[in-house]
């Protein structure tokens, strides 16, 4: 088991192709939130954490990437109409979407691939997706389904498709939001369209390889992988159900009826051990057990209104004691047993400025916070939708917090308050984090303090 488990550890790396310490994706380089890197910071320092440099950006929720010595990033600059942020309500803009690619260590901008894009949707501040490093490409989708493979040296581009005229996929009332996922010589997407919620397409060409799936809507859930019964499966959940594919063709391994209200899959489902956790909108949460001799699964529990984690922005960490995440409903960060779902605690000390709640009387929904996990330990980056990055230790004992600092304000409004709804990412011992209006990478490097 050990032995199988370093040789899939190995075979991630590759499918990458980046370095160890780089970030070249959603999530990191094994798509679990795990720094590996024992060389960052366990406690705020005295004095602070040193930004080594910040840089202005545009409008987006993009989450960077970093890999081979450069930062890429998604943005949006807006020439017209206006920006609502509310979620019945689709607003119009026209203006550019961007992929910045900068330097690492200095923030210098090395190239800009830019073209016209005008949106229609909620929310319309800017590309939700983590641009993509492999094997010297980026791979980058926007808002409204314009998917682009550009030279990471010089923004160049090899290929590109949009997702409504090449698949009749709509863009969702939210956006594209899904962010693609580079497996072997592949690049996985969630489109949309009859036949095609998911689409594999050949990452040095663009040729389609094989599609997958039909539902009324394809959600925002991002593609994931995970290895059980002897083989990578690819996990997908679109708005009718949970599907486990086989990777390299498309097939459908096994299928669960999981069905979250306003078609809102969002959050990746988390493994640990032979247990697979999925949560969204409207108590939609259940716990699968996956069968260990052939891919299936078989659940185990659903959740209800008084237990489990409903996670929306943020995807849960799956440790091998609890699922911890902020509940959309509570704004809490929650942890729960996975053995019934019930809730062990719960604090919205990580997510939600006491102002704020003080202001909306306690009732404060959607609040967001990103969990990095630090090894295998109890170790936790946090994120928080305030700005704050948060040193803390999670245990089934409670919330334990070590230090905290504000590495960027908010600037995004919805719900009457500021918020920062941007994964960071952490490469070279270093995080880098965006709002709608910069991008800092703050020195996370022990050796330095």
């Amino acid at each position: 088991m050990k032995i199988r488990s370093i040789l899939i550890s190995i075979l991630c790396a590759l499918y990458l192709t980046a370095s160890a310490d780089d970030w070249p994706s959603w999530l990191g380089q094994q798509g679990d939130a795990v720094l590996s890197d024992d060389g960052f910071v366990t406690v705020i320092p005295e004095g602070g954490l040193k930004t080594k440099w910040e840089v202005p950006v545009n409008l987006g929720y993009s989450g960077p990437s970093v890999a081979e010595g450069k930062v890429f990033l998604m943005d949006y600059i807006r020439s017209g109409g206006d920006i609502t942020n509310r979620a019945s309500w689709s607003d119009k803009l026209t203006g550019q979407e961007r992929v910045v690619c900068l330097d690492d260590a200095s923030g210098e901008e090395l190239w800009v691939f830019s073209y016209d894009r005008p949106y229609e949707m909620s929310y319309a501040g800017g590309p939700r997706c983590t641009p993509i490093y492999s094997d010297g490409k980026v791979y980058a989708l926007g808002a409204e389904g314009d998917l682009h493979c550009l030279d990471a040296e010089t923004g160049s581009k090899f290929w590109s498709k949009n997702f409504y005229n090449d698949y009749g996929a709509e863009t969702p009332r939210w956006g594209h939001a899904a962010h693609p996922l580079v497996y072997e010589d592949l690049l996985i997407c969630i489109v949309g369209g009859i036949g095609s919620v998911a689409v594999a397409f050949d990452k040095e060409t663009g040729e389609e390889r094989w599609r997958s799936l039909s539902a009324d809507m394809q959600g925002y859930c991002p593609p994931s992988i995970i290895h059980h019964a002897g083989v990578d499966q690819l996990i997908i959940w679109h708005p009718e159900g949970l599907f486990s594919l086989n990777p390299l063709t498309g097939k459908v391994y096994w299928s669960q009826d999981l069905r979250p209200k306003l078609g809102l899959t969002v959050s990746a489902p988390r493994h640990s051990g032979d247990l697979l956790y999925a949560s969204g909108q409207g108590s939609a949460g259940g716990l699968f057990r996956l069968n260990s001799e052939k891919p299936g699964a078989e659940l185990v529990w659903l959740g209800n209104p008084r237990n489990a984690i409903y996670t929306l922005n943020n995807t849960p960490a799956f440790t091998e004691d609890a699922i911890y995440g902020v509940d959309l409903e509570t704004s809490a960060l929650t942890a729960v047993d996975p053995a019934d779902g019930d809730r062990i605690w719960e604090t919205r000390e990580p997510v939600i400025d006491a102002a704020v709640l003080a202001e909306n009387r306690q009732r404060v929904r959607h609040g967001t916070a990103f969990l990095i996990r630090h090894q295998d330990t109890d170790t936790f980056y946090i994120f928080s939708e305030n700005g704050d990055l948060i040193l803390a230790e999670l245990t089934l004992s409670g919330y334990k917090e070590l230090g905290r600092q504000n590495i960027l304000e908010p600037t995004s409004s919805t719900m009457n308050r500021k918020v920062v709804w941007s994964h960071p990412a952490f490469a070279n011992r270093t995080v880098f984090a965006r709002s709608d209006e910069k991008l800092v990478a703050v020195d996370l490097d022990a050796e330095n303090y």
